[in-house]
This record gives structure tokens, C-alpha cells and sequence, in this order.
């Protein structure tokens, strides 16, 4: 009986963690454009676009920090939320 209490109170710790995390994600990048990452894409070549007389490096690193990279390598399909007044 005591397990299954405990198994209980598990998922529901786990379940509101991570719908505080989602609903944090979702405040954080509302109101942001974002782009799509396209097969053969680099974070680079996506600043490129989207920055016109902005210092690249810094909107290289707003953007890892906005969308939790840690690296500059992103996978096709990934959504990246853009700085705010930047448009794709």
C-alpha cells in the first residue's frame, strides 16, 4: 500500500514538473518570431539572414541562450524562437 502512495505522489511531482517547465517555455517565447531549421542550415548562416547592422556574435549567442543551446550545431526541424524585433 505504502509503494503504491509512493508511486502515486511520483508521478504527481513529475507531472507538475514538467508542466511548469512547458508553461515557462511557453511565456518565455511568446510574442517571438522563430524559424524552422532546414536540412544544411547553420546557426550562422540563420543570423545572417534575420540581422542587418546588428553585431552577428552577439544575436549568435542571445539566440543559444533564448532557446537552450549550448552549442552552435542545430538539428533540421528544430524550431529556434528569434531575439526580440528580429523577424526570419
Amino acid at each position: 500500500m505504502a509503494v503504491l502512495a509512493l508511486l502515486t505522489l511520483g508521478g504527481l511531482w513529475i507531472g507538475g514538473r514538467i508542466d511548469a517547465a512547458s508553461a515557462g517555455e511557453r511565456r518565455g517565447h511568446e510574442g517571438l518570431h522563430w524559424v524552422v531549421v532546414q536540412r544544411g542550415d547553420t546557426l550562422r548562416e540563420i543570423v545572417d539572414a534575420v540581422t542587418r547592422k546588428v553585431d552577428p556574435d552577439g544575436v549568435t549567442r542571445q539566440i543559444m541562450d533564448l532557446n537552450g543551446l549550448s552549442g552552435s550545431v542545430v538539428q533540421p526541424g528544430t524550431r529556434l524562437y528569434l531575439p526580440a524585433g528580429l523577424t526570419p
